[in-house]
C-alpha cells in the first residue's frame, strides 16, 4: 500500500531499452496507485511514448521489470507479454495518432473492443448457438450504453473517419474503455485539438476516471491540461527522469525549465 493507503497497481523498476546501440530510455522507475492520474511529460524525443510502448507490450524492455496487478488481483510480471494479453489483464491505451477503424461505423469500432470480453467459445460462434446470440445481444446493449454515456449515440451508424477530430479522439477513448481496463494509458490525447476541445477533453478525462474508477497514465504536451488534472508528474529528458513531484513543484523546477526552454530561461 502507498502512504495514503492506496493499492499499488503498476510498478516499473529500472526500465531501459536500446535500439541499435541507442539507449532510448534508461533506468525509468515509477509506481502508480489505484485511482491515480499520473502525468508523464518532457520535450519531443524524450522517450515518453517508448515507455508507453513497453508498458503496453509493443516493445520488450532490454533491462528492468514491470509488474501489474491484473483485474483478478494477481501481481504479474508483464515486460514480455503481448498487447492482447495485457489488454485482457486490464491495460488499455490510446495513441498519439488516432488508430480507429476508419471504414467501420462508430458502433462497430466499440464492438470490436468488446470482443475480448466474449464468453462464447469458437463452436458457439461457428454454429451460432444460444451462448453466441446472448453475447451479441449483450455487446449491442453495452455499446449503446457507452455511446449514450459519451453523448455520441446519434452517430453510431456513421463511419469513424467522418467524425470531427475531437469526436474521433473521444471514440478512441470509448473503445479503450470498452475493453474493461483498470489502467488506461493516454498518449497525447489533446494533440491537434483547439483550446475549446482541450477544455472538453479535461472534463472528459476527469469524468471517465470517476465513472469507471480508472487509474490513468497520461502523456501530454499541453501544460494547461497537465497542470489542471494530474496529481503527480514525471519529467523525462533524453530517456532519463529529471524530475518527479506535484504539478507546482515541477512548474518551478530548474531542470524542467532548462529542458523545455533552455539554459537562458533558468538564468533569467
Amino acid at each position: 500500500m502507498s502512504p495514503e493507503g492506496k493499492e499499488q497497481l503498476l510498478k516499473i523498476n529500472e526500465l531501459s531499452i536500446v535500439f541499435g546501440g541507442l539507449r532510448a530510455v534508461s533506468g525509468f522507475s515509477c509506481e502508480l496507485y489505484r485511482g491515480e492520474l499520473l502525468g508523464l511529460i518532457g520535450p519531443n524525443g524524450a522517450g515518453k511514448t517508448t515507455v508507453f510502448n513497453m508498458v503496453s507490450g509493443i516493445y520488450t524492455p532490454t533491462e528492468g521489470e514491470i509488474t501489474f496487478r491484473d483485474k483478478w488481483g494477481k501481481i504479474q510480471h508483464i515486460g514480455k507479454k503481448s498487447p492482447s494479453a495485457l489488454n485482457n489483464m486490464g491495460i488499455a491505451r490510446t495513441f498519439q495518432n488516432i488508430r480507429l477503424f476508419g471504414n467501420l461505423t462508430v458502433e462497430d469500432n466499440v464492438r470490436v473492443a468488446l470482443h475480448s470480453r466474449r464468453a462464447a467459445g469458437p463452436l458457439s460462434v461457428l454454429f451460432r448457438l444460444p451462448r453466441f446470440r446472448k453475447d451479441e445481444a449483450d455487446m449491442i446493449e453495452r455499446t449503446g450504453e457507452l455511446l449514450s454515456l459519451f453523448k455520441i449515440e446519434g452517430k453510431k451508424h456513421e463511419l469513424a473517419k467522418n467524425l470531427p477530430y475531437g469526436e474521433q479522439r473521444k471514440l478512441e477513448i470509448v473503445r479503450a474503455i470498452a475493453s474493461g481496463p483498470s489502467l488506461l494509458l493516454l498518449d497525447e490525447p489533446a494533440a491537434g485539438m483547439n483550446p475549446q476541445e482541450t477544455e472538453e477533453l479535461m472534463k472528459l478525462i476527469s469524468f471517465i476516471r470517476k465513472e469507471f474508477r480508472l487509474t490513468i497514465l497520461l502523456i501530454e504536451h499541453d501544460m494547461h491540461l497537465v497542470m489542471g488534472i494530474c496529481e503527480r508528474l514525471i519529467v523525462l529528458d533524453y530517456g532519463r527522469i529529471i524530475a518527479k513531484g506535484l504539478p507546482e513543484e515541477i512548474r518551478q523546477n530548474p531542470a524542467v525549465i532548462k529542458a523545455y526552454l533552455g539554459e537562458d530561461a533558468v538564468n533569467a
